[in-house]
């Protein structure tokens, strides 16, 4: 999705999660949510901050992941947060999510989460979402350019 945004002329910013696993597992590191979930999910959080205190005001920025998913994360994990509201509040009110489909879904050296655990964590981030006072639109099962069409529909985007 972000590569398609991004071929449309619109700042995109990438998972702060798989950011973090390639440079852990080039540096030998241990912040990896599949040995420290905790201190991985702190990671994602200081680098989503980084990502917002780094975007472009004057344009649209699509974000894959940030604050409110690592925030979610880490609640679950370590059942804390270390965010504020108003952090929390800091991206557009409309937010679209695509849940995980098995038919879809595959695990990589960065993503080893399973397909049930994939699935938990998309209800969180829903109810994590709704929560914060977003409008979530769950976007429908159809090739990568509908859902770039949908997004940008919605927000009233060419």
């Amino acid at each position: 999705m972000l590569e398609r945004l991004a071929s449309r002329g619109f700042a995109t910013v990438d998972e702060p999660g798989r950011r973090i696993v390639r440079h852990e597992l080039d540096s030998g590191g241990q912040a990896l949510p599949w040995l420290d979930a905790a201190r991985f999910a702190q990671r994602c959080i200081d680098v989503a901050r980084a990502d917002l205190a780094g975007r472009d005001g004057s344009q649209w920025t699509f974000f894959d992941r940030g604050l409110v998913d690592a925030d979610a994360a880490l609640r679950h994990y370590a059942g804390a947060s270390t965010c504020s509201i108003d952090e929390l509040q800091s991206y557009h009110q409309q937010v679209f999510l695509t849940p995980p489909w098995p038919e879809l879904y595959v695990g990589d050296e960065e993503r080893q989460l399973e397909f049930a655990e994939a699935v938990d964590e998309y209800w969180r981030l829903l109810n994590a979402y709704e929560q914060l006072g977003y409008t979530v639109t769950v976007l429908p099962k159809v090739d990568i350019a509908e859902r770039a069409f949908l997004i940008l529909s919605a927000l009233g985007l060419p």
